[in-house]
């Protein structure tokens, strides 16, 4: 089908439209279809779920977005909410695509009317998102969705393209020692909104959540939104409401002081630069660097024949020119 008609079906509110979209911009970037799309999207509200392996995240997003699509349904058939899921799993060392692990927990979403699941390999990103995630989201946000929920790997990096790409960063631990320390370590604390101790049925979940509570206080500065903690147990649907409720809170205050409007700009503002980044990177390895070139220069430089520096001020000019 040719892209302006995939795109037409795709406003319509057509899946098989849309899992053909976004399988052309995992493939091939399809640029033409992006900028096509982009007048559309802007009204959906992102949601970032992160943590360490084994935290439960997968299941924490079956129960969300259950929950979101009954509370939609309740209030107005006619206004049911739909949900988009980007699931970014690691990646296969064999063939290279996701592992489909997340796909898997979340079987019982797939018969939903109001969602659309799409699993995406790693592809070696060490921050849990994968180069075309931003691009699939955007989709994903054209397509009419009103929540879009994107889950990392977690792999204990500091995962700043999840806070940098969503509204809401949720962070989800468990009761094991250990898991606390290693959130400050990776710096998982330092961009969520909200923190999640799922499994809260363990021993040890009232000391993470005291933990949790101290190194919020050790900060210093106070922060116009300081992260609530919430205890739930996702299998159970246990404070699953509680975490849309504060979901929506934390919606409504980005709305209320500005900031949603000022994170947006900014977000934004480092998509565009990457954007610029990738062009520039792509155009040096197709139209300025001849076959073997940076290979021979790799080796003067390793002689100390050629300044690493000088070499890279003059790819930049053969760039420009």
């Amino acid at each position: 089908m040719h892209c302006r008609d995939l795109i037409k079906e795709l406003l319509k509110g057509d899946k098989v439209a849309l899992a053909r979209i976004i399988s052309r911009v995992e493939n091939d970037g399809a640029t033409d279809i992006l900028e096509a799309l982009f007048p559309y999207i802007g009204k959906a509200y992102y949601i970032g779920i992160t943590g360490p392996p084994g935290a439960g995240k997968s299941t924490i997003v079956d129960k969300l977005t259950g929950k979101l699509l009954d509370k939609g349904n309740k209030a107005c058939l006619a206004e049911s909410r739909r949900v988009g899921i980007v699931a970014v799993d690691p990646t296969s060392p064999f063939s290279g695509g996701a592992l489909l692990g997340d796909r898997v927990r979340m079987a019982s979403l797939t018969a939903r009317e109001g969602v659309f699941i799409r699993s995406m390999a790693s592809r070696g990103s060490l921050g849990g998102i994968a180069n075309t995630t931003k691009d699939v989201a955007l989709v994903m946000d054209a397509f009419g969705m009103d929540y879009i929920i994107i889950e990392t790997i977690g792999v204990g990096q500091v995962e700043l393209d999840i806070a940098n790409l969503c509204d809401t960063t949720i962070v989800v631990l468990v009761p094991e020692s250990g898991d606390s320390i290693q959130a400050m370590k990776a710096g998982l604390l330092e961009i969520a909104d909200i923190i999640v101790v799922n499994k809260s049925d363990r021993e040890g979940a009232e000391r993470m959540v005291a933990e949790l509570k101290f190194t919020s206080e050790l900060r210093g500065t106070k922060r116009a939104w300081e992260y609530p903690i919430i205890k739930t147990i996702a299998t159970e649907n246990s404070g699953i409401d509680e975490l849309i409720h504060m979901i929506e809170t934390h919606k409504g205050y980005l709305k209320t002081s500005g900031n949603f409007e000022s994170n947006r700009k900014e977000k934004m503002k480092l998509r565009i630069t990457e954007l610029v980044e990738s062009k520039i990177s792509e155009r040096l390895k197709r139209d300025v660097l001849k076959e073997g070139e940076l290979d021979k220069i790799v080796e003067k430089v390793y002689n100390k024949e050629l300044n690493p520096f000088k070499v890279a001020d003059e790819l930049v000019k053969r760039i420009i020119n």
